[in-house]
């Protein structure tokens, strides 16, 4: 029975930390990655919203390219690119002044957090 009174409270918690995400997301992120030699790439998204799927460009040093099965849900924001024939799948978490992304390709996951860039 004591549950009940929790799930009342952490509903409408989780429900305002959705919107709050979906009200942020949209714009220009920048960020790096950095692989294990030290090297380090610059990447940029602009990202737009349209009811639950995320569109948008992704850019790095090998060009620009298209976010293609973007959606953002209570799990977070989630979103694929291809690059020169290869996926690159995109896994993050959306806070109000950053995103924290899981960038996998070819089974290989790095980290790098994003930071809204001016427009």
């Amino acid at each position: 029975m004591k549950r009940a009174p929790l799930f009342a409270v952490a509903l409408p918690v989780c429900l305002i930390f959705c919107l709050a995400a979906r009200r942020d997301l949209p714009g220009r992120w920048t960020g790096s990655l950095r692989w294990d030699d030290s090297t380090r790439y610059q990447l940029a998204y602009r990202f737009t919203l349209i009811g639950d799927s995320v569109a948008g460009t992704a850019s790095s040093p090998l060009g620009d390219f298209p976010i293609d099965q973007g959606r953002l849900d209570t799990a977070g924001l989630h979103f694929k690119v291809t690059v020169n024939g290869l996926d690159v799948y995109h896994e993050g978490t959306v806070y109000p002044d950053s995103i924290g992304m899981n960038i996998t390709l070819t089974g290989s996951m790095v980290h790098c957090t994003l930071v809204r860039a001016p427009n």
